[in-house]
């Protein structure tokens, strides 16, 4: 396959990250689209704004990244997505998803059927489920979408269990970090103590053969066709981790379509994650000079 010619279509919250002293431009499948798009991936955004200055502001970014925004939906009656984030001494973050949002309030269009129908991999989360307006929205697509990638994001309260498990098995390629791996695994029977015991514990009880496991600092866990790959992380100076498994995400499923080795797929992806953890904020712009020299070094 030319990767150059690779598209995507991402689905869910567009929001903006509040910190204690600026606002970012964020959610999930928006960081996603982002990375992918800076790869040169042809992406599709759908979700839905306010009728705000918040939401114009987010469609103007689309725009000025080239991410089609045709099936970006406002909304008159709801406000667009604000997430406050409040960052503890190392700069992990906690998060206060304001709800009811715009993009709670997906409805479905032919016109979406028709642009997941043609892309080549569809991205999906756990958080965009919590209202049954935009997950029946996400069933419907999730119907006709040819690969799917499943997201895990756990944000309590806004999830549960059977939500979890009706997605995981429509998924072809699951993302957790190690924490969510363990809680997901428990809602399933899980006896097991180790990664990859759980990992294949996954396997078994889903529709799903692919899983990657991200584990913070110390890089991650790739099962894919049937093997294993490993990358143990990178070094970095970290100022917040939004967004980092997000770029994480973007850069091994756009290395893993365009054919490249699983392995360096990995290496690349975990990378780009240390690489944002290092940067105020979801979407640094990175290059692909400094992505090589950081892994170089």
């Amino acid at each position: 396959m030319d990767y150059k010619k690779l598209k995507a279509v991402c689905f869910g919250e567009i929001l903006f990250d509040v910190f204690p002293k600026l606002k970012k431009i964020g959610g999930a499948p928006l960081n996603v689209a982002s990375r992918l798009k800076s790869f040169g991936v042809d992406v599709t955004m759908i979700s839905a704004v306010g009728n705000d200055e918040n939401g114009k502001e987010l469609i103007e970014y689309f725009q000025k990244l080239e991410i089609n925004t045709g099936s970006i939906q406002v909304k008159k009656n709801y406000p667009t997505g604000v997430v406050n984030v409040r960052l503890n001494e190392k700069g992990n973050a906690s998060y206060d998803i304001t709800y009811p949002s715009a993009w709670d309030k997906i409805r479905l269009s032919i016109d979406d059927l028709e642009l997941v129908k043609n892309a080549d991999f569809f991205v999906y989360g756990s958080l965009a489920a919590r209202d049954e307006q935009t997950k029946t929205t996400l069933v419907q697509l999730l119907e006709v979408a040819n690969y799917k990638i499943f997201d895990i994001n756990l944000r309590a309260p806004h999830y549960t269990e059977n939500t979890l498990i009706e997605f995981m098995n429509a998924a072809d390629f699951i993302k957790f970090n190690d924490e969510e791996l363990y809680e997901v695994s428990r809602y399933l029977g899980s006896t097991f103590n180790s990664l990859q015991q759980n990992i294949e514990f996954i396997v078994q009880k889903t529709n799903t053969k692919s899983i990657c496991v991200t584990l913070g600092a110390h890089g991650a866990v790739l099962f894919f066709d049937g093997k294993y790959y490993h990358n143990c992380g990178y070094y970095a100076d970290v100022v917040d981790t939004v967004g980092s498994g997000d770029s994480f995400l973007a850069t091994l499923i756009y290395n893993l379509f365009a054919n490249k080795d699983p392995q360096k797929a990995m290496d690349t992806a975990c990378a780009v994650g240390a690489l944002v953890a290092q940067s105020e904020g979801a979407n640094p712009i990175i290059s692909d000079e400094e992505i090589l020299k950081f892994i170089s070094a």
